[in-house]
This record gives C-alpha cells, structure tokens and sequence, in this order.
C-alpha cells in the first residue's frame, strides 16, 4: 500500500511538472515576438572597474563572433560608479560598433519608450 502511494505521488509530480514545462513553452511561442531589427541586451553596473572589461569582451565574443543572428547591440549603461567602470566602458565602445554607452536616464527613457504588442 505505501509503495501504492509513494508511485501516485511520483507520477502526480511528474505530470504536473510535464504540464508546467508545455505551458511555458506554449507561452514562449505565442506571447514572445522578436523584433525583425533583433534583441538589445542591457547590461547595468556599478563599481566594477576590475571585471568589466573582460566580461565586456567575453560578451563580444560570444555574441558576435560565435555567429548569434538575433542579437544587435549590447547597451551598457553605469549606475553612478565611483571607480573607473565607466571610462572603461566608454574606451571599448568606442572600439567596438555593437556597444552603445548610455547614462542611466537615457537608458531608461528608451526603455520607458518601448511599446508592447499583446
């Protein structure tokens, strides 16, 4: 009778994780349209002028030298750094013509300004 139960219960979870991960991907394909001009990423930070430019440049790499189509630009934009973070960002976007560096308020203006389409 217990192992009765302990199966029910493994087969309960099991389906209703199954049901959880079809509905997700059910509303990954019906509510997510991608724009035909490609996805921003935003990339927020503060006081990281030891860490920045590597993972800035492991970002570049892996965005637009490992061949992703869907991806635009990356949006870099700093929260008040103290420290050299954002010179930092400033001299690899001007290297770089898919890294954009915009100040908090502009970025946020940009991201207030976009419509969503349901």
């Amino acid at each position: 009778m217990l192992n009765f139960l302990l199966n029910t219960c493994i087969w309960t979870l099991a389906l209703y994780g199954l049901f959880e991960i079809i509905k997700n991907i059910i509303y990954v394909c019906t509510y997510v349209n991608y724009k035909e001009d490609g996805i921003y990423i935003i990339i927020a930070t503060k006081n990281q002028e030891n860490k920045i430019e590597g993972f800035l440049r492991s970002c570049l790499f892996k965005i637009f030298y490992g061949k992703e189509e869907y991806i635009k630009d990356i949006i870099i934009t700093d929260l008040g750094s103290k420290d050299k973070t954002q010179e930092i960002e400033e001299k690899i976007g001007e290297h770089f013509q898919g890294i954009k560096v915009l100040k908090w308020e502009e970025c946020k203006e940009i991201i207030d300004n976009i419509e969503i389409n349901n």
